[in-house]
């Protein structure tokens, strides 16, 4: 079975295509939060979610399989 990357389920090697293209990080980083009912965490996402965090979430998705989860509210 494929290991399971952080994006809606999907297969690992699709939520790192996903995490590499910008608009779609952005949008699935914000998108995964407000699913995990981090309402907070996901408007932040949606500000600040296109600088610093992508870089973030890039570097996290290819070491530890997962997405910045930082604030839980």
């Amino acid at each position: 079975m494929a290991k399971r990357g952080d994006y809606f389920g999907l297969r690992y090697v699709v939520s790192l295509i996903l995490a590499i293209i910008p608009p779609t990080a952005w949008i699935c980083g914000a998108v995964t939060r407000f699913q995990e009912g981090c309402w907070v965490a996901g408007l932040i996402r949606l500000i600040f979610g296109w600088n610093i965090i992508w870089i973030i979430d890039l570097i996290l998705m290819i070491i530890s399989k997962h997405i910045l989860r930082l604030i839980n509210v």
